[in-house]
């Protein structure tokens, strides 16, 4: 042991009273660290994300015995993702342990991804001792206001300044999940806190009731929704509680649905009124535009949405129903605004409704043709990633989960990959993050063992992670990446051209990838043609583990 970790462990066992050369492992609930441990089991967290480290080490103490599958990544950044893989496909909260300082800063993308895409992710980290914060005195992992930077990406910031102030702030932490619009939420334990010795007897708050819908404000949507004659539902991924309501609604109102990137699934995509995630289209923008009601539930209406930086024009009535209420006070508004949790707001809609269908004219032929104005403006590239994603759809079973990164053949699957379930796409829209698919899916199939899951990337975005594949080695996961390899970043490249910049940092060299998987264990499947890619995801199904296919964009399109 190096000497400055020899007198961090000296300190830590002066402070909380631990014996050298004693028992190591302890006892849950022995200190704030093990006591932290027992009532996170309470809240009904299953699995931890975390890197261990001589600043934390006190929580894994706790640990141990615990009960809980802890899984060790081999970036902080992959524990954030895989936590919010984890959120995605399970709608728990997914949990992390990390350390002082670069521990934080690294896990600080993932929680801003999760910020931006509303993910419950609670962020647990070490601190300096009480008295040392803020003091320049060069401790080992000093950070000037480690909390200030959490802030920024978490819509719940909190230091424990005493073992007293820990159950709160985890009940604050958890009903911020619950009461509000979903977002990472962080607490960070000063090392000396982490050492008081407790009794383990922190209990689990019940949860706050989640905003119900004013009766005057369903009154009004109900009203305008039930004479609209060209009624559209705008689905975002804030409306994740509402499926089957919203489906319901749908039916009732004769009105089409377009779903958001984050709500894909959230209406069957196989549904007659469902048209696929195209609001980015001209044509789609068009007729949502025309339309004389339009329902927007559960989703910001952001430049991710529809890539314009300017709100839309709306002839008709905008219906706002959202948990966030700085949400139906931005630039978009809304005439008619509905303050509550989706769910409860689609089925208080319902009911105001009645049995009778409303004046909606719309049918499944203008769904259909909303789709068909689409397919009809794809450029050649894209119809040629439109026959890979339908291969690639074809031969995985319909509970697939797919985690998708920042890459063409995912922007177009965005659009063009139908999924009938929420969750089942999922897709760093907001922060538009690198490296998000490999440790997302990672964390989704902790969360849904008995699921497939898919990592969707592309070549150069999966060497932000790949660290990670060994995590799913380690654990002996079936899990399939699917690489889509065009060797280089041809989306900047289509950009510089647009923008007449010459071609430069775009291509850079990669590894032998079929070596690479090789070494972390998985194994390898090269595609070149499209009748390979069902050939190769039915092999990779059948023979489980880790599988790597590589599809070869150069040639498949």
């Amino acid at each position: 042991m190096d000497q400055v970790g020899l007198r961090i462990l000296l300190k830590l066992e002066t402070s909380s009273g631990w014996i050298m050369g004693g028992d190591v492992t302890g006892t849950i609930g022995t200190n704030v660290g093990g006591a932290l441990v027992s009532l996170l089991k309470e809240y009904g967290v299953d699995t931890i994300f975390g890197i261990p480290g001589v600043h934390n080490n006190e929580l894994y103490r706790g640990l141990l015995n615990s009960g809980m599958r802890h899984i060790l990544p081999r970036h902080e950044q992959g524990a954030g993702f895989m936590a919010d893989g984890y959120a995605r496909a399970t709608g728990r909260p997914g949990v992390c342990f990390t350390i002082t300082g670069p521990g934080l800063t690294n896990i600080m993308t993932p929680m801003g991804q999760a910020y931006s895409d509303s993910i419950p992710m609670m962020v647990f980290s070490s601190a300096l001792d009480v008295a040392d914060q803020g003091q320049g005195h060069g401790r080992l992992h000093e950070i000037t206001n480690q909390c200030a930077a959490a802030a920024t990406v978490s819509g719940f910031a909190q230091t424990a300044t005493a073992a007293h102030d820990v159950p709160e702030l985890v009940a604050r932490a958890w009903a911020s999940f619950s009461s509000g619009r979903p977002r990472p939420a962080y607490v960070e334990l000063p090392i000396d806190v982490l050492a008081t010795p407790v009794e383990p007897n922190w209990k689990a708050v019940t949860q706050n009731q989640v905003p119900h819908p004013s009766p005057d404000a369903i009154s009004a949507a109900a009203a305008c929704l039930k004479q609209a004659k060209r009624p559209v539902i705008i689905v975002g991924g804030g409306a994740v509680s509402a499926t089957g309501a919203l489906t319901s609604l749908a039916e009732r109102l004769n009105a089409v649905v377009i779903p958001t990137v984050s709500g894909k699934g959230v209406v069957p995509a196989s549904h007659p009124l469902c048209a696929e995630p195209t609001l980015s289209r001209g044509s789609t923008k068009k007729f949502v535009c025309a339309a004389d009601a339009v329902l927007a539930i559960g989703t910001e209406l952001a430049e991710t949405d529809f890539w314009i930086d300017e709100r839309l024009r709306l002839a008709g009535t905008l219906v706002r129903v959202d948990i966030d209420a700085d949400r139906l006070s931005d630039r978009h508004g809304g005439d008619i605004k509905v303050l509550s949790d989706a769910g409860i707001a689609a089925d208080a809609l319902l009911e105001a409704l009645g049995a009778g269908n409303g004046a909606g004219e719309f049918t499944k032929a203008d769904a259909e043709a909303i789709d068909a104005e689409a397919v009809s403006q794809y450029s050649h590239e894209e119809k040629g990633l439109h026959k890979v994603l339908g291969a690639l759809r074809a031969a995985l079973p319909a509970n697939t989960r797919l985690a998708t990164d920042m890459t063409k053949i995912a922007y177009a699957g965005n659009e063009m990959f139908p999924v009938d379930a929420p969750g089942h796409w999922m897709h760093p829209s907001g922060y538009g993050t690198l490296g998000y698919a490999l440790p997302a899916a990672i964390g989704a199939k902790f969360g849904v063992p008995d699921a497939p899951v898919v990592a969707l990337l592309g070549d150069y975005g999966f060497q932000y992670t790949l660290n990670e594949l060994a995590v799913a080695t380690e654990a002996k996961l079936d899990l399939i990446v699917v690489m889509w390899n065009n060797q280089g970043l041809q989306a900047i490249m289509d950009d510089m051209d647009r923008k007449e910049i010459g071609h430069i940092a775009t291509n850079p060299v990669n590894p032998d990838f079929g070596k690479l998987a090789d070494a972390y264990g998985f194994a390898y499947r090269p595609v070149d043609t499209l009748e390979g890619i069902g050939a190769a995801v039915a092999a990779a199904l059948a023979e489980g583990g880790p599988q790597f296919i590589e599809l070869d964009g150069t040639k498949l399109l």
